[in-house]
């Protein structure tokens, strides 16, 4: 529609509207159900009222309807090209869904530049960071504090970027800066905690156990802090008190996350259905024949991310990151995975070369090879041997009590929803061993397998193997990886930018009074380790 609304006249209209006026409350409230039928009742009689399609978008937006908010936002902007609030907001839809390139494309058709509000700059430079623009992201944010400094969650983010960048104690005083702003602000007390590297003296835990004691601190505040307190106290040695406070921010975390078992089981056994040896060989020759990604894959602090710096630091690899692109491609269209047996030759060959457009805009340094190590990616195996054949598969694998409790004492940002319950945690990798054992069978050889443990004690003969593994010859920097400056975008940052150590290897062993319904889930997964 070429014609267009005057936005502001149309939005001076809302402010007294009835009807608008009561969906906007229940918004606020997070009454959905009270406003959802108020707006399309609205748009149902007015489909040009922009103002309620951006409130039925955010709406959209907070139950994970993504695609249908995107769908809105764009039709508002359609009629009213000039409705900043609703651009801003598809800005963060479309990064959302990890379409950072189009959120800032969003971004840089709003007015503002180096003026633009605190949250457009905050979006701009998260955006930024998803495509390795880290220097970018770290300005954007230094101009944003220089015009208003008593902003906690900046300076936090601020110091996730110096992180990034290996510039630590740059970091740690962001971390700190936003802890003066605000002492109770939880995430930033984790932030610190999740360096690995930082020991909190006793001020520090009396902050923190103060700002705990607290009783109108927000639940996210309060398993922050939980994880916080575990870490300091594990530094301490004092299990049982550690223990407590991770089982504390685990339980309040899972409570808002929802993760079913079975669900990840009956994946499991869907995926072992279809992946025949006669569904392999059938397919022979398909997909894209491009050698360029090596993906690392395994269970989330399993060693993913010292393999990636070793790898990275060999002159024909380029380390990314956590590229979210394979499960995405391989749900596109539903019915997954079942749907794998209906894709075409032509199809699979595509979704090949579209994962290699996709993940173009992290290859920065022009090297043939580039890696992703997503670990989650043990699940879509199959789907990658289709659509990329002669990609390398690296199995990141850790001994399951030691990597079971350590992603239970770790707080993730986002997602492994498995992760906060030690049944829940035990179920998921004995699952991920399950279709990795079958993958063993179908397909012999695809997968190279990485221990942690083997790693550690002979890290030469490792080390060769894996580049080997790659089809690379062997290079002295990727035994010397704690050289290699580079990005890490991952919780063991500060623990792959020095020498291999055994430090933390065997925390687990100090917890064992508390880990039995991890033992229990895992079951064999267990008692086999490191067989099948």
């Amino acid at each position: 529609m070429s014609e267009t609304i005057n936005v502001a006249a149309r939005l001076e209209a809302s402010l007294s509207d009835p009807v608008l006026m009561t969906a906007a409350l229940a918004l606020h409230d997070n009454r959905l159900a009270d406003a959802e039928p108020l707006l399309k009742g609205r748009l149902k009689s007015d489909p040009f009222d922009v103002a309620a399609m951006r409130m039925l978008a955010e709406l959209a937006a907070r139950v994970g309807r993504l695609a249908d908010s995107e769908n809105l936002l764009r039709r508002a902007l359609d009629i009213a090209p000039d409705f900043g609030a609703a651009r801003a907001n598809l800005a963060t839809i479309l990064y959302r869904q990890n379409r950072a390139v189009e959120a800032l494309a969003q971004l840089d058709l709003l007015s503002g530049g180096q003026d633009a509000p605190p949250g457009q700059a905050n979006l701009r430079a998260a955006a930024l960071s998803k495509i390795g623009g880290f220097e970018e992201a770290v300005a954007l944010y230094r101009q944003v504090l220089a015009r208003q400094p008593r902003q906690p969650k900046v300076w936090m983010s601020l110091g996730h970027m110096l992180k990034t960048l290996g510039r630590t104690e740059e970091g740690v005083a962001a971390y700190r800066e936003a802890l003066h702003v605000q002492p109770d602000f939880g995430e930033a007390w984790w932030s610190l905690a999740n360096l690995k590297t930082v020991r909190f003296n006793d001020d520090d835990l009396a902050a923190m156990r103060a700002a705990l004691a607290q009783d109108n601190l927000t639940e996210e505040d309060r398993f922050h802090l939980d994880f916080a307190l575990g870490k300091a106290l594990e530094d301490r040695k004092a299990f049982a008190d550690s223990f407590r406070h991770y089982a504390a921010g685990n339980a309040l975390r899972s409570k808002a996350l929802s993760y079913d078992p079975d669900d990840t089981r009956a994946f499991v056994d869907q995926m072992i259905t279809v992946c025949t040896p006669d569904f392999f060989a059938d397919r022979a020759g398909f997909g894209c024949p491009a050698d360029d990604p090596v993906f690392v894959i395994g269970m989330p602090r399993a060693g993913s991310t010292l393999i990636e710096q070793i790898l990275a630091s060999h002159s024909q690899i380029e380390g990314t990151t956590e590229l979210p692109d394979i499960p995405a491609l391989a749900r596109r269209g539903g019915g997954y995975p079942l749907s794998l047996t209906t894709l075409a030759p032509e199809t699979l060959n595509a979704l090949g070369q579209t994962y290699l457009e996709q993940t173009r805009v992290q290859r920065r340094l022009g090297r043939r090879r580039f890696i992703d190590k997503l670990p989650n990616n043990w699940a879509h195996i199959a789907f990658i041997h289709l659509i990329l054949p002669n990609a390398t598969i690296i199995d990141a694998r850790r001994h399951p009590m030691a990597c079971g409790f350590s992603n239970f004492k770790q707080h993730y940002a986002r997602g492994q929803a498995f992760s906060y319950s030690l049944d829940g945690m035990g179920c998921y990798y004995a699952d991920y061993v399950r279709l990795l054992t079958h993958i063993d069978a179908v397909l012999p050889g695809r997968v190279h397998r990485v221990f942690h443990e083997r790693l550690l004690d002979a890290p030469d003969a490792e080390v060769r193997a894996l580049l080997t593994a790659c089809g690379l010859d062997f290079e002295d920097a990727c035994l010397r990886f704690y050289e290699t400056e580079r990005v890490v975008r991952t919780p063991s940052s500060e623990q792959v930018r020095r020498p291999l150590n055994r430090d933390g290897a065997d925390v687990w062993r100090d917890y064992a009074p508390w880990l039995e319904d991890l033992a229990t889930a895992l079951g064999p997964a267990l008692d086999a380790y490191p067989y099948a």
